[in-house]
């Protein structure tokens, strides 16, 4: 089982640092930003009446996506900083939030939620494997899950654009490969029904990155699906 060299605490002492430049340094790259909270859409099949666990939500700006498309639900927004918890208050004050201080033994009762959406949190957890099965207990047995986070081959692109740009960084971290996570999923309960390789060319100009997009589809499960800095995977319990 993974295990990784920091705590919870240190998680969320990290996201409570850059809260305050957050959204300005997500604006920077706003095409890349939102695509998790669209492309989450194509998948999460959202139903009137549904709850949904939104994991870690950070400004809750996936509300303002969730919504547009299905008005009609409930949506929990978990989070591990209560720097973003209070930012989220004032922006978003009808948004309900609860704080989250262990990955690994989620505030929740078991079989609670009909769909899942964790965005690029799975790398920041101490013991993904016991965070995967958290999501597995709380969720009922016809639920989904999607789940996005950067593949390793991510590490060098993400530590080039910190020098070359700044951004608010990712803190303690690990990029898993696809093929590690989906064993993780696995392990913790999850059937992968699907796997997408996103964001090939994450920046430029429209065409440039929709030409990332092609490519990427064209090539599923490849070397070059494993180069978009944002893998999907949609699971059934």
């Amino acid at each position: 089982m993974i295990t990784n060299d920091w705590t919870d605490t240190d998680v969320a002492d990290f996201w409570d640092h850059v809260a305050p430049i957050y959204i300005r340094e997500n604006n920077k790259v706003h095409a890349a930003h939102v695509q998790r909270f669209t492309k989450a859409l194509e998948f999460l099949d959202l139903k009137p009446g549904h709850t949904l666990l939104n994991i870690c939500s950070r400004d809750c700006e996936a509300a303002d996506y969730i919504h547009n498309a299905c008005p009609d639900i409930s949506i929990i927004h978990a989070e591990i900083s209560q720097k973003f918890i209070d930012l989220s208050s004032r922006s978003r004050p009808a948004e309900k939030q609860v704080k989250v201080s262990r990955f690994s033994r989620l505030p929740f009762p078991s079989k609670y939620f009909d769909r899942i959406l964790s965005l690029e949190t799975l790398e920041h957890t101490p013991q993904p494997l016991n965070f995967l099965r958290e999501l597995h207990r709380v969720a009922k047995n016809t639920a989904l899950l999607v789940l996005s986070c950067p593949p390793a081959t991510a590490e060098l692109p993400y530590r080039v654009y910190s020098l070359l740009f700044g951004g608010h960084g990712e803190g303690p971290h690990r990029f898993l490969s696809s093929k590690v996570t989906q064993q993780l999923l696995s392990a913790a309960g999850w059937t992968v029904n699907l796997h997408q390789g996103t964001l090939l060319l994450p920046l430029g100009p429209r065409m440039f990155r929709s030409l990332g997009e092609r490519l990427i589809a064209r090539f599923p499960d490849s070397l070059i699906s494993e180069f978009g800095i944002r893998q999907i995977y949609v699971c059934q319990k």
